[in-house]
């Protein structure tokens, strides 16, 4: 059920670069020790390297093609940092561009969503297709001569590619192809993506959570796969699915069946379950109430019906929560959230959240689903206010010793094949953001 095996990249200790002034991670053995100097989390100097060896040089995760499914839709949002319009060109294929005039660098999109052929720069009328060329200006023979359009259109990532409906890019030109990128990954996009019909495919419901948190961008790289934390922080959602009639003990973690963490490739980690709660896609639970009963059935039924009692069966009871480095989450659990976060300073971050859902859901299936996301993985459910607390107290407690202290993320270490509740996914991302980060020649 669990899908791949565990990776061991724990064999050997990591080396590191003689004569680097500050040791971020300590990846030891005999014994097994794996520590994180707290000051990844608080030293203002990181976040410009961050932004440099991590956030311009891997894919980045853009957004969903179901946003833009039309010839001219777009959407403006700023990724990584960068402000960028997510559009479709006359032809259907998807587009990535930086929102900033070629011309003096004002946006030329200022609306958040819509559907245009052209963008136009308010501030001294520049006009650009959806494939990012200059198209237009105002007085354009006052120009000097060898002035060309050609040479002034809106800049783009170094790469654009999409993966299942997933689209990413990249400002790195050297940076390898996503699919190699994303490694095991695709094994659980394709699970996620199958829920739905081939021609509908999985598209993003209406409406996008946003919201900030007081604490580094990693402590949530590192929260969003980690299975230690649920019982005791989530205490709140299992007594209240107890309370109406789901079978949740809710204090053991005999609650979790085929529990296991991997390493995926690349620093992408993932933890999968088979979860005691309800899934809108084909497992029902009391709590969803007797009249869904039916639709939920029926949602498997369709499942059987697309890809046989196998892989039904995996698709509808595998909760996953996977992170594809460095900063996209997809939970795959009681509904799906695909989620970024990004860091404006060391010790907060802006996070943006979607739900995934297959399309064609039919409105009591889409009712179902929505109540299941938004009980757990909204922002104002009974969840994610429990995570952000937790880590914005991590953050306040760094101030205790400022520049000083380690965490210790060694639990599970050594075990070859560790359960979700061990913390070898958040050892995996730290390698990889050590390796990055120039642990390593």
């Amino acid at each position: 059920m669990s899908g791949f095996a565990p990776v061991s990249s724990e064999t050997a200790e990591v080396e590191r670069v003689p004569g680097r002034e500050t040791e971020f991670v300590r990846d030891l053995r005999a014994p097994n020790k794996f520590l994180v100097n707290r000051a990844v989390f608080t030293d203002n100097s990181l976040l410009a390297q961050e932004r440099d060896a991590i956030f311009s040089k891997c894919w980045i995760y853009v957004g969903h093609d179901s946003e833009v499914p039309n010839p001219g839709d777009f959407v403006a949002r700023e990724v990584a940092g960068r402000p960028v319009i997510f559009t479709r060109n006359r032809e259907g294929e998807v587009r990535v561009l930086l929102n900033s005039c070629s011309h003096r660098g004002a946006e030329v999109c200022r609306e958040r969503r819509g559907n245009q052929r052209r963008f136009r720069c308010f501030y001294h009328s520049w006009s650009f297709s959806n494939d990012g060329e200059l198209v237009s200006m105002p007085d354009e023979s006052g120009f000097p001569a060898g002035f060309r359009k050609e040479d002034h259109n809106l800049a783009q990532p170094a790469a654009v590619d999409s993966y299942r409906g997933f689209v990413f890019a990249t400002f790195n030109p050297e940076q390898e192809p996503l699919a190699e990128y994303l490694a095991d990954a695709k094994y659980y996009l394709d699970l996620t993506a199958d829920q739905a019909a081939g021609d509908v495919g999985m598209v993003v419901t209406q409406g996008t959570h946003e919201y900030s948190m007081k604490s580094n961008w990693k402590l949530l790289a590192e929260n969003s796969s980690d299975g230690y934390h649920a019982i005791p922080v989530h205490k709140t959602y299992l007594d209240v699915q107890k309370t109406r009639g789901d079978n949740v003990a809710g204090n053991t973690e005999k609650d979790w069946k085929e529990s296991h963490a991997f390493d995926l490739g690349n620093g992408h980690t993932v933890t999968v379950k088979q979860a005691p709660w309800g899934r809108p896609v084909a497992r029902w639970q009391p709590s969803m109430g007797e009249d869904t009963k039916a639709t939920v059935e029926a949602s498997y039924r369709r499942l059987v019906e697309l890809h046989g009692d196998e892989r039904a069966q995996l698709i509808a009871n595998l909760d996953f929560n996977m992170l594809i480095f460095p900063n996209l989450v997809i939970n795959n659990i009681m509904a799906v959230v695909v989620r970024t976060f990004y860091p404006n300073e060391p010790g907060h971050m802006n996070v943006t959240a979607w739900s995934l859902a297959p399309g064609g859901e039919d409105k009591a299936a889409r009712r179902v689903r929505n109540e299941s996301f938004l009980s757990f993985l909204g922002p104002a459910g009974l969840a994610t206010p429990d995570d952000n607390e937790a880590l914005e107290s991590c953050q306040r407690g760094y101030a205790s010793r400022p520049g000083e202290g380690w965490n210790d993320v060694s639990r599970g270490m050594d075990k070859f094949d560790p359960p979700n509740w061990d913390e070898l996914q958040m050892r995996t991302f730290w390698r990889r953001w050590d390796d990055l980060m120039g642990a390593k020649e």
